[in-house]
């Protein structure tokens, strides 16, 4: 590790495979105007050309750094070795098929600089194709997680926990070191926001400066089911018998249990969480998760209500602004 003073902002992409759209990625973060950062590339045991890309990319720059990883480490913990890595008061996560607008981290790093209250700040969302053409605008609503109170920012969380594009925002290190991180069930990184949301408020920016790729070799496109991408998240999954949703509802109300508030405030989040059975037929996943459970060839119950996602996602984009 290097014993200059550290960056202001860490930027850890883990890569597995993604040579496609690496090179663009790549140079959407180099091409930031706020230059005081390291980027920290945790390339997964890849067997395409994205190992020769990162060399590429580190020689380059002495920003950045590579991370190789000689097996899979599955998704997770890949992710968060990225963060053990960092030195930057300031850390974001990057993927390997999204670009940045040049102006993000600036921004965001600017509101985070104004209001210690915030604890993530990220941008409105466009959404782009293979070929990079805008498909359309997914626009969080005004105020977004940004109440004082934490079970406000909580219940707008849960209301948005489809997509979780806020992750790919700019985080305040020290709070996201005081969570469990990403783990290693499918659907942590909901988790992870609702208990970053509990501890602080999210800033969104009203520019649309996060290009979000969605292309069919996407992780959710390949694999549109919880109980399908498990073997993703860890490879000792594969093959295993989960019941995803009901390990997020566990350990959403175990997130509520254990991050410190007043007990009137946590009995309003438990309220919340109620809300979240409701909406999106989290209920019907629930019950669902149990029949695949029991009969594992009932799967396609289990498809039907993910492509119910895919329709909820294309009535939350609209048409694009750009």
């Amino acid at each position: 590790m290097s014993t200059s003073s550290p960056p202001r902002v860490s930027i850890g992409l883990p890569v597995r495979d993604g040579e496609r759209y690496l090179r663009t990625a790549l140079d959407s973060i180099r091409a930031q105007t706020f230059t005081d950062f390291e980027l920290i590339i945790a390339d997964n045991a890849s067997s395409d050309g994205t190992e020769a890309i990162c060399r590429e990319y580190a020689a380059a720059d002495r920003r950045v750094r590579i991370v190789r990883n000689t097996t899979n480490l599955g998704v997770a913990r890949n992710f968060n070795l990225t963060l053990e890595q960092a030195r930057g008061r300031y850390f974001k996560w990057a993927a390997d098929d999204d670009v940045l607008e040049p102006e993000f981290v600036a921004r965001c790093v600017e509101q985070l600089d104004r209001d210690p209250d915030l604890v993530l700040c990220h941008a409105q969302t466009r959404i782009i194709d293979e070929q990079g053409i805008a498909m359309g605008d997914y626009t969080y609503v005004p105020g977004h997680a940004s109440a004082a109170q934490p079970s406000h920012r909580l219940r707008d969380v849960l209301a948005e926990d489809r997509w979780c594009f806020e992750l790919f925002g700019v985080i305040r290190a020290e709070t996201l070191r005081r969570t469990r991180l990403l783990d290693r069930y499918v659907g942590s990184d909901r988790i992870l926001l609702a208990d970053l949301a509990l501890r602080g408020r999210f800033g969104i920016l009203p520019e649309y400066l996060f290009l979000n790729r969605d292309h069919p070799a996407r992780t959710v496109r390949r694999f549109p089911a919880h109980h399908l991408r498990a073997g993703v998240v860890d490879p000792a999954l594969e093959g295993r018998r989960v019941l995803p949703h009901w390990r997020i509802f566990a350990e959403y109300a175990r997130c509520i249990r254990r991050v410190p508030m007043r007990a009137q405030e946590r009995l309003r989040c438990y309220r919340a969480l109620g809300g979240w059975l409701r909406r999106h037929n989290n209920w019907a996943r629930l019950a669902a998760d149990v029949v695949i459970a029991v009969a594992p060839s009932s799967g396609n119950v289990l498809l039907k209500l993910a492509a119910s996602d895919r329709r909820w996602l294309s009535g939350r984009v609209g048409a694009s602004k750009g």
